[in-house]
This record gives C-alpha cells, structure tokens and sequence, in this order.
C-alpha cells in the first residue's frame, strides 16, 4: 500500500513516522525546518492514522507499507526517525531491511511486553471507559492529558486533540485489521544484531515506562545513554519541534556521507 505522505527539501532522506495518537500533520512544524537544513524530510500516514485511516484491509503491516511507499518515491537509502508506535515501525523497518536504513532515531519507546506502570494503565483505562460509554470528546480529552504534558502550548495540545479525535473516530467507523506477524518476534537477538547508528530519547516530562523502555531498547541497540528532551511530554517532537529537529539534524549531520550515485 502507498501511504499517503508530505514531503520538503532536498538531500538525505529522512522519513518521520508518527505516534499512536497523531498522524502525519504531526510533523507539519518539522518539515519546513528540516527542509531549509538541507534534508528531504518525508512525513507519512502509518496505516490506520490520518488520510489511511479509512483503508479497509484484514490484515496491516505498516512496516512493508512505509518500504513500498519509499520505493513509490525512489528511495532508497534512509534515516528513520519515529515517535512511539512510529519507533517501533522504524525498529521493524530497520530488522526487516537494515541494508536501507542509514540511521535510526527513536523517541518514546516502549517494548509491548513491558508490564505497564500504574500511571500508564490508567491512561489507557481512562480513554476505554469514555469510548464504551459512547463518550469520544472525554476519551480525546482524556488522551491529551496523558499524551503532552502540562508545559505543552495552548495550540500543540489542540493539534493533538484533532488529531487523536480523528483517530478514534476512524478506530470507531472501522475497527482494527488484524496486524501481521511482528518481524521483530521472529528472532530473538533481532536488535541487538542491528549495526545501524542509532539515537533514543525520550521527553524528560513522559511517563516512567518510556524511560526504562528506552534505556532497555538503547541497551539493546548499543546506542548510549538515552537524550531526554527538556519539558516534553510522550509527543516530545509535537511539544518542542525546534529541539527535537536540532536533535535529528546533529545526528544525521554525524552520519557516513553516501556516495553521489545511491542519493536521490
């Protein structure tokens, strides 16, 4: 499948995959900054989020769809930079194609076999209990409150409330295809195999789980102590587009040059 996608710039590729509650306009502050850097920075829809939410299909595998849509654009060589369910695409992407993946940065991770701390039970409970009572605006509420964080500004908590409203709203009109097999349970030792560079993060204000699952996935990935983004809740990037792009772009800027022949 072909996602639908933005895109600004020219030069390294760049591919933005976004968070759970949000969809591709999450990095709508992102693309314009990244672009005038001197990067082609290309900002997806996963499936199920967005424009790609009404796609009807029995069974999703967001990783094969972002691999199909950079083939779509004649890319072939890329950095990866996710925000929690978009980190997790990108580590899938990343074992299931390493030769492509230049780099990977990963912001609010958290493995799903990690037992839940309280307060992250509660944030899922809440959004649950509004949408079986019918209640969408209390589970959009609901999941801002969990999702930013109190510093986040008066707009970027409207923009994650649109979107999230959006997102459950299709979630509730179509369901949930059936994910595929995760390329990352097929193999034990998956990420620790992984040579690609590799950047974790998390926002300094997010909840206890994302910072253990962090610093057991940068464990993993040999990617050194984890960065934590200053006054930033689970949307750290949402929150603090400015800090976080300088945060991308040092990395990136670090990288191996490739040669003149693989660039787009």
């Amino acid at each position: 499948m072909i996602l639908p996608f933005d895109e600004a710039g020219q030069g390294r590729p760049v591919v933005l995959l976004h968070a759970r509650p949000t969809d591709r306009t999450m990095w709508r502050a992102h693309l314009p900054l990244l672009a005038k850097a001197g990067v082609r920075a290309i900002a997806l829809d996963l499936p199920g989020h967005g424009d790609a939410a009404t796609a009807q299909r029995d069974e999703v595998a967001p990783w094969a769809d972002v691999l199909d849509t950079l083939d779509h654009l004649g890319i072939d060589r890329f950095v990866l930079a996710g925000n929690s369910l978009g980190a997790l695409v990108a580590l899938q992407i990343a074992v299931t194609e390493p030769r492509r993946v230049q780099g990977l940065v990963l912001i609010g991770y958290r493995p799903h076999d990690q037992p839940p701390s309280s307060r992250l039970r509660t944030a899922w409970d809440r959004e649950r209990t509004a949408l079986e009572a019918d209640d969408l605006e209390a589970a959009v509420r609901a999941g801002v409150e969990s999702w930013t964080s109190a510093k986040a500004p008066d707009e970027v908590r409207a923009h994650a409330a649109a979107m999230l409203r959006r997102q459950l709203t299709a979630h509730l009109a179509y369901g949930e295809p059936r994910p595929a097999a995760d390329p990352l349970s097929k193999e034990a030792n998956a990420l620790r195999a992984l040579t690609v560079p590799a950047l974790v993060g998390v926002g300094e204000l997010d909840m206890p789980d994302f910072f253990e699952g962090g610093k057991g996935l940068s464990d993993e990935l040999g990617a050194g102590e984890v960065v934590v983004i200053p006054n930033a809740g689970h949307l750290a990037p949402l929150e603090r587009p400015e800090a976080f792009c300088t945060l991308l772009l040092d990395f990136a800027g670090r990288l191996p040059a490739e040669p003149a022949h693989s660039r787009d």
